[in-house]
């Protein structure tokens, strides 16, 4: 069972996109994991003698308007922007699975109520929800995973709810409720495993989405706070020295920019291997 559950997972690797991406989000991971011992700096250190250097063989991306080294804190912000993304998008997914089961199982009212709640966080842009809640909870690692967390959970409620209600229906669950099974064995051990893999798939292109909101906040100065680094509160600072030191700005956004792209080409293959589309079609 678990190796037929894992052959989508091996098909999207084998394919050039899926291996590809799946190659760098590797290298990526893996530099985040291990970033205080592949850092060749601290990532805090200063020396205003080498302040705003192109990058050369001792600093091999440069160094900021503090002398610090960009190498070093990119690694280092590899590391806070990715677990900030995934953590967000983690309690994200758990919330909407639970919630999104809960309704489509149950209906009734409490499905009206949440789904109304659902719906008003939807119809705002995620951007604007954040920036609402960080307002409210105030700068910092947490209120940005916990503003990230919100602003996803209607994607995630919505996706497991319609999952659910379309799996109800089943043979094999009105099979299970004839023989007895009560509701949280029928939630946990039918429904949810067969209503992950989608789940899934739109959680992992929803981390290069969080990664962007992310990089956004701390770009206004409301995600990581100084010295701690992250990829958008190093373009922020590096908008200053644009004309002087480009690469200070530029290489952070390069980060992002390659980061979002590979996560949506492994989520696409992933989507090809799982024949989603397919079954969107003749459904």
């Amino acid at each position: 069972m678990r190796a037929v559950r894992a052959m989508p997972m091996l098909k999207a690797i084998a394919s050039v996109k899926g291996s590809i991406a799946g190659l760098y989000l590797l290298f990526l991971i893996g530099g985040a994991l291990f970033a205080p011992w592949l850092s060749p700096y601290p990532y805090d250190q200063q020396d205003l003698t080498i302040m705003n250097q192109p990058p050369s063989l001792t600093h091999l991306m440069g160094t900021d308007e503090f002398g610090r080294d960009v190498l070093s804190r990119m690694i280092t912000g590899a590391r806070t922007s990715l677990s900030v993304s995934v953590t967000a998008i983690g309690v994200s997914v758990l919330s909407g699975l639970i919630l999104g089961a809960a309704c489509g199982y149950f209906g009734g009212a409490f499905d009206r109520v949440v789904m109304i709640g659902v719906d008003l966080t939807w119809s705002f842009p995620e951007i604007l929800i954040a920036l609402m809640l960080v307002a409210i909870i105030g700068p910092g690692l947490q209120g940005v995973v916990l503003a990230i967390a919100i602003a996803y959970l209607a994607q995630f409620t919505r996706l497991t709810r319609t999952q659910v209600m379309v799996l109800k229906g089943e043979t094999f669950v009105e099979a299970t409720v004839n023989l007895g099974a009560g509701h949280t064995h029928i939630l946990f051990a039918h429904l949810l495993p067969n209503a992950l893999a989608p789940v899934l798939v739109a959680a992992m292109l929803a981390t290069g989405d969080a990664i962007i909101l992310e990089a956004t906040l701390g770009f206004f100065g409301l995600g990581a706070q100084p010295p701690t680094p992250s990829w958008g509160a190093m373009m922020s600072s590096g908008t200053a020295q644009l004309f002087i030191a480009p690469w200070v700005i530029l290489l952070p956004g390069l980060a992002v920019a390659l980061t979002v792209i590979f996560l949506n080409l492994f989520g696409d293959a992933i989507i090809t291997a799982l024949d989603i589309r397919t079954k969107l079609r003749e459904a």
